[in-house]
């Protein structure tokens, strides 16, 4: 049995011990030692919000099926652990090998939204990292930020080594495949930066040099080396179909967040509302095809004998083969009496018998969102509801 790194009396002392010990049911199981690269995958908060997250499911599951690449999970202690790690001067560690974070080739961090940049700097400092990107050494892992936040990054750019600008599923192996060359050549940390600076998408703050105005905008961006671009474009999957999903989603021990299977429909938006993040950061609206999603949604409540599906979107109702994906659903989920949930719906592009029907076989949880409060505030937001 692998041996924690927290011992039985620490464990007694902090609310849900199981975020810390691993061994969940799925997780994947590989011996540190012989693979070629460690990957620690960090969502900067705490197991249940984490492991409710579908975007870390599906970076664990790809880089997995490599065999010369070690995905492994990291969170953000609670204050309980916090505490201690740091009395009992123990280093952060990750789920998967137990094993110090700061022993990782890369420390990759999702960023979500602002509110847990101050725990970014907390699993670095509990890492033993250094903060500042400008103050690691070679035997420090890669820090690389990714997500939807990576698209405003200065304000935490000197805390990363580089940042993934786009979807995962784009050009991660080729940014993995160049590290482990340039590991088994022997280059050095800024040279291996300089070179991923190349790859599109990849943005290397240290490589370029901003300057503001007094009012703290920014006024230039100037790269300071020949391999860093002008400009950082994302990374777009154009067909959506062509990645794969999640092969054996993990089941934790204990409730999470978001205590069911999910199911992605698409990516994008067609709406174009003013003020959503989302909608531009997403864009454009792509689909999976109903084939892609029978078969996944199949697999998924096999693997997790989970009794609730939610099938994830920015607006599940604007997914154009979406009645046709429920009838088969409906039936599907009625014989095995499996709940369908379906958040973020438009008032204005959804079926009430379709409706019904899901209510038929348990009550199932349908959100709508109710756009704006008055006829006029919707029309400025571009929300186009009467």
């Amino acid at each position: 049995m692998q041996k924690l790194a927290l011992d039985e009396e620490i464990l007694l002392q902090v609310e849900q011990p199981a975020r810390y010990i691993g061994g969940e049911i799925n997780s994947v199981k590989k011996d540190p030692d012989k693979v070629k690269l460690r990957f620690a995958m960090c969502f900067p908060d705490v197991y249940e919000i984490g492991m409710s997250h579908l975007g870390i499911q599906i970076l664990y599951s790809m880089f997995n099926r490599r065999e010369d690449v070690y995905c492994e999970r990291v969170f953000s202690p609670w204050t309980d652990l916090d505490r201690i790690l740091r009395e009992r001067k123990i280093p952060l560690f990750t789920l998967e090998s137990q094993r110090p974070v700061r022993e990782c080739d890369f420390l990759g961090i999702t960023l979500q939204y602002e509110m847990c940049y101050t725990n970014i700097l907390q699993v670095l400092e509990l890492s033993e990292i250094p903060l500042r990107a400008a103050d690691r050494s070679d035997n420090d892992p890669i820090v690389i930020g990714g997500g939807p936040c990576t698209y405003n990054p200065e304000p935490i750019a000197p805390f990363f080594d580089l940042f993934y600008m786009g979807e995962g599923e784009v050009i991660y192996d080729q940014l993995l495949d160049l590290y482990l060359a340039h590991k088994e050549a022997g280059g050095d940390r800024s040279s291996f930066l300089k070179k991923a600076a190349a790859l599109p998408g990849i943005y290397v703050p240290s490589l370029y040099e901003p300057r503001y105005r007094e009012d703290g905008t920014l006024s230039s961006f100037e790269p300071l080396c020949p391999e860093a671009p002008a400009s950082v474009r994302r990374l777009v999957m154009s067909v959506l179909d062509r990645a794969d999903f999640i092969d054996t989603p993990l089941v934790p021990f204990i409730r999470v967040t978001q205590d069911r299977s999910v199911l992605e429909l698409m990516r994008g938006c067609i709406r174009g509302c003013r003020f959503c993040q989302a909608g531009n950061v997403y864009r454009p609206q792509r689909e999976h095809s109903v084939e892609y999603l029978k078969r996944y949604a199949e697999k998924l409540l096999k693997i997790t004998g989970n009794e609730e599906i939610s099938l994830s979107s920015l607006s599940s109702s604007d997914y154009s083969r979406l009645q046709e994906f429920l009838e088969y659903l409906i039936q599907y989920t009625k014989e095995r009496k499996i709940n369908i949930s379906l958040p973020s719906l438009r008032i204005d592009a959804f079926s009430l018998d379709v409706m019904q029907r899901i209510q038929d076989v348990k009550k199932s949880s349908l959100t709508f969102a109710p756009e704006a409060g008055t006829q006029r505030l919707r029309d400025v937001i571009n929300k186009g509801i009467t």
